[in-house]
């Protein structure tokens, strides 16, 4: 039986299959892209049972795939935290660990699932999905020193800002090989001791765009919400998901919008509920075309340009 891992291609899908991997080794077929690119079960061939893993993707997204894989025969594990629908499917070659909750993530699953076997990288997962108060207990807990938790969290941010870009042209590695750099390691924090030069590549350009990102202009402000526009240009595709993260973190009252021009003249959008009500964007993503995500984070691939005046009013209105 032929074996795929499929995974979001952000920090999150990366770091949980790293550590189901170094539990269990496998030679696998590897599917993912970028990370809005989610609808990724349907790549994994339907021509006769296979078995599957399925890492940080909506169910809801991708369900007539699976079902499509299930009714072969195919063994299929599922884990995300993203929203699966309104019922899971019913089928002895299911299994599924979805857990909502705005305060957890699919590493942070996997690791429960492991036993904390590889417990810093789900730590490093959860700094890059922006659960920085999940994250820094769980390391307090783990007696890490304020020096590991640093570089977890950069280690984290990092590979979560690589999975940004309208293609993985825009992307400095594409996710699968980033995977395949990292998942050598057993701890992260001797990766980032021993910086190879794919650590120190990402690094050094995550510096470089967020630089650029923090520059750009407001586009519209007020008591509840901040939204900032970027051009379309590579870096700037690459910055927007944790441009939206550190704005959010800057601004813990607010929800936070990053809206980049599409060259086809629509807007890929970035939204982040405020820290401290971390809740509703994936309701606000879904009321647009190509929407959607989960509580805390969520985005539109491509709103069109003749609703984002809409949008900005939703955006300023909807945390009220």
């Amino acid at each position: 039986m032929n074996v795929y891992d499929v995974f979001n291609g952000d920090a999150d899908g990366i770091c949980a299959l790293i550590q189901l991997r170094l539990a269990e080794p496998a030679e696998t077929n590897l599917i993912t892209g970028v990370k809005r690119d989610i609808a990724l079960v349907r790549q994994v061939p339907t021509i006769k049972p296979v078995k599957a893993t399925i890492l940080d993707i909506s169910l809801d997204k991708n369900r007539e795939a699976v079902d499509a894989l299930l009714a072969l025969g195919s063994e299929v594990f599922y884990v995300d935290h993203h929203f699966p629908g309104e019922s899971l499917p019913d089928a002895p070659g299911f299994t599924a660990l979805i857990d909502t909750q705005p305060t957890t993530c699919t590493s942070l699953l996997v690791d429960k699932h492991l036993g904390g076997q590889f417990h810093n990288w789900a730590i490093a997962a959860a700094f890059g999905d922006n659960l920085n108060a999940v994250a820094e207990k769980l390391a307090e807990v783990a007696g890490l020193s304020a020096e590991q938790v640093e570089s977890l969290k950069t280690l984290g941010v990092c590979i979560n800002y690589n999975g940004y870009g309208a293609t993985v042209d825009d992307l400095h590695f594409h996710p699968a090989d980033l995977y395949r750099e990292f998942v050598k390691f057993e701890d992260p924090l001797e990766l980032i001791a021993s910086e190879p030069p794919a650590w120190e590549k990402l690094r050094d350009g995550y510096e470089a765009d967020m630089a650029r990102g923090l520059s750009a202009p407001v586009m519209a402000e007020n008591d509840s919400s901040i939204v900032v526009k970027l051009p379309d240009e590579p870096w700037a595709r690459r910055v927007s998901g944790v441009l939206g993260n550190e704005l959010a973190n800057r601004n813990p009252d607010k929800a936070c919008g990053i809206v980049t021009e599409n060259a086809d003249g629509s807007y890929l959008v970035s939204i982040r509920a405020p820290l401290n009500n971390r809740t509703g964007a994936d309701e606000l993503a879904r009321r647009f075309p190509t929407g959607g995500g989960r509580k805390a984070a969520a985005g539109i691939n491509e709103l069109p340009a003749d609703q984002l005046e809409t949008f900005l009013g939703v955006m300023a209105n909807f945390w009220n």
